[in-house]
């Protein structure tokens, strides 16, 4: 009788933390769209964007500046960031649980140094492959990113062919510093006006991005969010150790090579739109763990609401916070991350010690 009564709090309190993700994402929006430079009401805005999107505008026809700048500047913006905070703050969750251990997001394991590598080539040398157009970015990023993933595998393989998990993150931090001296290598060889350019973009941002970004990223965040939240048993098996799941009849090699290709599609594609965003992939995921649990089925979900909603919060305060000049986008969440990790880190340690004491 007690056991149920708990089940149903847990079930109540889980409803409640997907009522507030939603809301938070919701909020975050409406605060994207109102708060810059030029201030609009809420019902013009929500004129707009019924208006474009299902036809059912309310107002009088409104002026057409008034529509370009939310329509074609703000809103593609907001939803930038929430696509792309999403997709990090998932794939970080995926790591995490996969690699079991805290430290571990697309940048450990060197995804994310090799997804930027390919979108710096795309960049310095302006390529555009013959068929895929505007999707030559995206494309070539999240192939970096997993050529980079197969050379960080491949240098376990040699040293240890049980796929450990410290293996990987060292091997992962290794190719991570050489495909970094790599990138660097190539912006020093352009000119100030290239190295300035992609610089700025190696920072993270997500300013001057339109309609067309947002449809580069969109189609790989749906398959990679779909094969992560499929995959989400054996996440939560690997939990019990790798033996310890094998047992349980899980796949343990299958697993890990699905979550790596999904976790890998939404980092490639993410750092092809955005540049480099840190500490979203690191953070989210713990502040969520520490809510619900550790419950994969609820852990990669609320992960995305909440970086989602937490990137649109940060773009609005690198825009704001020294108008009219912006800050790149990852200098904000570097600001505010490194802190909030290092208190999760320090309070998960005291927590150890009262344990062994």
């Amino acid at each position: 009788m007690q056991n149920l009564s708990t089940r149903k709090r847990s079930k109540s309190k889980i409803a409640w933390l997907y009522v507030l993700g939603g809301a938070l994402v919701v909020s975050a929006v409406l605060l994207g769209l109102l708060v810059s430079s030029v201030s609009f009401p809420v019902s013009t805005i929500l004129h707009i964007v019924l208006e474009k999107t299902f036809g059912l505008g309310f107002l009088d026809p409104i002026a057409k500046n008034e529509e370009l700048i939310i329509w074609n500047i703000r809103l593609p913006r907001v939803l930038l960031a929430l696509c792309v905070g999403a997709s990090l703050a998932i794939a970080g969750a995926a790591f995490q649980g996969l690699l079991r251990n805290p430290l571990a997001d697309p940048y450990t394991i060197g995804v994310s140094s090799g997804a930027a590598l390919g979108a710096v080539v795309v960049l310095f040398f302006q390529i555009t492959i013959i068929g895929l157009g505007k999707f030559t970015l995206p494309v070539v990023a999240i192939i970096s990113g997993l050529i980079t993933l197969v050379i960080v595998f491949g240098l376990v393989r040699l040293s240890n062919k049980s796929l450990a998990i410290e293996t990987i993150i060292l091997a992962g931090i290794i190719v991570g510093a050489f495909i970094s001296a790599i990138t660097s290598l190539l912006i020093s060889l352009g000119d100030r006006d290239a190295m300035t350019q992609i610089i700025y973009w190696l920072y993270g941002s997500v300013a001057m991005r339109g309609w067309s970004h947002v449809q580069l990223i969109f189609p790989f965040m749906l398959v990679g969010a779909f094969i992560l939240l499929f995959h989400y048993r054996e996440l939560n098996a690997l939990a019990l150790g790798e033996e310890a799941a094998e047992h349980i009849g899980v796949n343990v090699k299958r697993g890990k090579v699905w979550i790596l290709i999904g976790a890998s599609l939404l980092t490639g594609a993410a750092v092809a739109v955005s540049g480099s965003i840190g500490f979203v992939g690191l953070v989210i995921p713990h502040l969520v763990r520490l809510v619900t649990g550790p419950n994969h089925h609820h852990v990669l979900p609320l992960s995305m609401l909440t970086g989602g909603a937490f990137l649109i919060l940060a773009d609005l305060l690198a825009r704001t916070v020294i108008a009219p000049q912006e800050l790149p986008i990852g200098v904000v969440t570097a600001i505010i991350g490194a802190p909030v990790f290092a208190f999760l880190l320090i309070r998960e340690r005291i927590g150890r010690g009262v344990h062994h004491d």
